[in-house]
């Protein structure tokens, strides 16, 4: 995974954008004004992704490269390592859950103002 296709499979999500909001480093992608992505763009090493609780720990015991989100809710994120042992495909698809829980999570008034 390379941060050029992380960043385009991300911003293909309907609503989505891209910000600076910490530093001029870690790149957060929102749905709205809700993350569900964020990443160092200097040093791609890693992303961190929201995630159910329960699928989290099944994936933190079933993966090294997955752990507790770094600077985040140990809960509700986790911090994928890029580090080649998990395929392209299995990583967009947990930016996939990201950003359904992020979408799902929002009010309909919420939805409804996106979707103008």
């Amino acid at each position: 995974m390379d941060i050029v296709t992380f960043r385009e499979y991300c911003l293909s999500k309907p609503h989505t954008s891209e910000h600076l909001p910490f530093d001029e480093t870690t790149l957060v992608f929102k749905v709205g004004t809700r993350m569900f992505a964020l990443c160092d763009i200097d040093r791609f090493r890693s992303i961190n992704l929201k995630c159910d609780p329960e699928q989290a720990i099944q994936l933190r015991e079933a993966y090294p490269a997955i752990r507790p989100g770094y600077h985040m809710s140990k809960v509700h994120w986790n911090t994928i390592e890029l580090d080649g042992s998990l395929d392209d495909s299995f990583i967009l698809g947990l930016v996939d859950h990201s950003y359904e829980l992020v979408w799902k999570s929002m009010t309909k008034a919420e939805r409804t103002k996106l979707n103008g």
